[in-house]
């Protein structure tokens, strides 16, 4: 892609997130996650009804008045987006989505003061990004996004989760992105989710999901190139997805809609929860 309108396009997306950051999810975001745990923050003098556990005694001794410890959440968490780029996933719109899903959230954690790394994976795990914040760590994970070309064309979910439990040893917000046209990875899955909070996001056409009645079809597998001829004259055929796992932490999003409103469902889901 040359220089101009990869710039132009990075920058539409950056528009187009930065506003849903702002308007929607900043607060959503926040509120869905929590810090990994309390940091110390500073000490004051006690007021009755402070917890006494709370108490320095060291300083308490220094300055013959009772002082207190006061904790703050410790906010900045360690993100990761999972994103799967095998061949399946340019059918329609998926790679356009999925590009824009991936910049919003890492713009969301970016604006939390978040790390964010990325792991490209095809049946391989072909290109990885260490966490890092700053603005200009995010329009480079967006850049990349949009420059990727994948050398292989399958999907292997297992060696993706597989290869992050290696190299990644911080509990960590893990958004796995996918079509999750795979099969065999649940035994990773329930290890990294056991380590990590990990949320699914599915991206899907419909017409992968359904095969109207009245004609004889022929379909490639986009990451193999197999061919099947499928003779559906008399009803339409419903294709159940593969089963991606933990239901509860898992996002569907189709091609044909505004990928904003389950995104936002699910984040309020989580803070209330």
């Amino acid at each position: 892609m040359q220089s101009s309108k990869l710039a132009k396009k990075i920058r539409r997306i950056e528009i187009t997130s930065n506003k849903l950051v702002d308007e929607i999810f900043s607060g959503e975001y926040r509120s869905g996650f929590r810090g990994k745990g309390i940091e110390f923050d500073n000490i004051r003098q006690y007021i009755p009804g402070d917890d006494v556990r709370n108490i320095d005694w060291n300083v308490t001794a220094r300055h013959n008045k009772t002082f207190v410890k006061q904790f703050c959440e410790e906010r900045e968490m360690n993100m990761f987006l999972l994103i799967d780029m095998s061949r399946s996933n340019s059918f329609g719109r998926k790679k356009e989505l999925i590009t824009e899903i991936s910049a919003t959230l890492a713009l969301s954690a970016n604006r939390n003061n978040d790390r964010v790394g990325v792991i490209f994976f095809t049946e391989t795990v072909e290109k990885m990004i260490p966490s890092k914040n700053g603005k200009k760590h995010i329009l480079s994970i967006i850049e990349s996004i949009l420059e990727f070309e994948p050398r292989q064309t399958g999907t292997s979910i297992s060696n993706a989760l597989r290869y992050f439990s290696r190299i990644e040893k911080k509990r960590s917000v893990v958004f796995l992105i996918s079509d999750f046209l795979d099969v065999g990875y649940e035994k990773e899955l329930k290890a990294s989710s056991s380590r990590n909070d990990l949320i699914q996001i599915r991206v899907i056409d419909r017409a992968e999901e359904r095969v109207p009645a009245g004609a004889i079809f022929t379909f490639e597998d986009l990451e193999t190139g197999e061919t099947v001829v499928l003779d559906n004259m008399k009803r339409d055929l419903e294709i159940k997805p593969p089963d991606a796992g933990y239901r509860r932490n898992t996002v569907t999003i189709y091609t044909d809609e505004d990928y904003v409103k389950p995104l936002r469902q699910f984040f309020k889901r989580r803070g209330r929860a």
